[in-house]
């Protein structure tokens, strides 16, 4: 699919990820007589669908219901209303249909290929783009773009030295600072791009050894100046800390002020969320009437996995204490342990599925029915590289494909 000669065309997308490659796949060339070549600077297109969901491609999720869908998203709930309303997840699971890729929905909402390999999408789009007649040019990174305003056309230099002019332009470059800074050069207002979607650094004692435990369902609550965060869900013990879909959740809703106190704080972490408090108290108290003879370590606390909690008796120094022995302060914080624990956290780390920055082009300066720009006319954007970005579960591709998918039915109703 590589052309190295005549690379003037008549549109021109530059990154090939998930938006740019929707936008291609969704351009009727063919009727029009126009050209459009795809330009990737890896020599692999499409890596953040390859490695999705561990390699099944988490490619949506099945929520179908647009007032609920824009909630899953930090930055860009407003704007992706009206979007939605277009191109839903629905209809990307008819779009892959139609072209033979089913999807299955797993119990947490997230959608994958029937098949669990991503290469099924990847290689669904490839088709798709080359169907439509676009052509896909590996190795070349953007460098630079002008804008000749008299005779609306674009000058791109990528790194190779190559130039090429068209007429219409996608900056489908994700949070790469190179889009980024082209969307600033040709007029746009750029929000500072900070991480989303990682995890916590944590050294406690009370996690030591216990990588790769996870918990069923907790609540977790953020403290940042005056602003307070929470999340409830899954929570995964790692190597480095705290994971899992809560704590990434967490992260995209409290990115920009995380960013802002350098990824330092405490996470509170209540593991007994169905429980309250003074239950909670009961209930220890009841252990200690019952098992007065048994030492704390021996005991099974239904709250937390058995090792979680072996761990945390031997961190308060009360392992080998009978529980005739523990004293009414010991067992108000065996019940904070259960309820309030919380864990200082010094850093972040990337979660190894999602690579997703908040920040971007500001998207009151881009028309989100079409996503060309109010700024420079025949100026596209989509994907990444706008001021959105959602939670993790296939929200984040289902914006790609959306904006994508727009972009695409604009340029054809132009072209038409």
């Amino acid at each position: 699919m590589n052309e190295l000669a005549n690379l003037d065309c008549n549109i021109a997308i530059v990154g090939g990820g998930a938006s740019g490659f929707f936008a291609a796949a969704n351009l009727d060339l063919k009727a029009s007589g126009l050209s459009c070549k795809l330009f990737e600077g890896a020599s692999k297109p499409l890596a953040k669908v390859r490695v999705s969901g561990g390699g099944r491609c988490n490619v949506t999720h099945h929520e179908f219901d647009v007032n609920r869908l824009v909630e899953h998203y930090p930055r860009g709930h407003r704007e992706l209303r009206g979007p939605f309303s277009r191109f839903q997840p629905r209809d990307m699971i008819q779009w892959l249909e139609s072209r033979g890729v089913h999807t299955k929905v797993e119990t947490d909402g997230r959608m994958f290929p029937v098949s669990n390999d991503s290469g099924d999408i990847v290689r669904c789009l490839m088709r798709s783009v080359e169907a439509a007649g676009v052509s896909l040019i590996l190795g070349y990174r953007l460098a630079t773009v002008d804008y000749n305003a008299i005779s609306k056309v674009f000058m791109l230099g990528f790194k190779n030295g190559t130039t090429i002019r068209c007429q219409r332009l996608i900056l489908a470059t994700g949070g790469h600072s190179s889009g980024l800074q082209v969307a600033k050069k040709l007029g746009h207002t750029i929000v500072e791009p900070t991480p989303s979607l990682f995890t916590f650094n944590v050294k406690d004692d009370r996690l030591h050894g216990l990588s790769g435990m996870s918990f069923e369902h907790v609540d977790l609550k953020l403290r940042i100046g005056k602003k307070t965060f929470t999340q409830s869900g899954p929570l995964l013990i790692t190597h480095w800390g705290l994971s899992g879909p809560a704590i990434l959740k967490l992260s995209a809703w409290a990115a920009k002020d995380l960013a802002e106190v350098d990824y330092q704080g405490f996470l509170e972490i209540d593991f007994a969320p169905q429980e309250a408090r003074v239950d909670v108290e009961e209930r220890f108290h009841q252990l200690k009437l019952e098992n007065g003879s048994k030492q704390c370590g021996n005991l099974q606390c239904n709250l937390v996995p058995r090792r979680y909690w072996q761990q945390l008796v031997k961190v308060l120094k009360l392992e080998d204490k009978k529980m005739a022995h523990v004293g009414k302060r010991e067992l108000l914080t065996l019940a904070q342990e259960m309820k309030q624990a919380s864990f200082q956290f010094h850093g972040k780390s990337t979660n190894k599925d999602e690579f997703v920055t908040a920040g971007g082009v500001k998207t009151n300066e881009v028309d989100m029915k079409s996503m060309e720009s109010k700024r420079v006319p025949g100026l596209f954007f989509t994907g990444e590289i706008l001021n959105i970005d959602g939670v993790t579960g296939g929200f984040n591709f289902q914006n790609a494909w959306t904006s994508g998918y727009l972009c695409a039915m604009r340029l054809n109703e132009i072209q038409s």
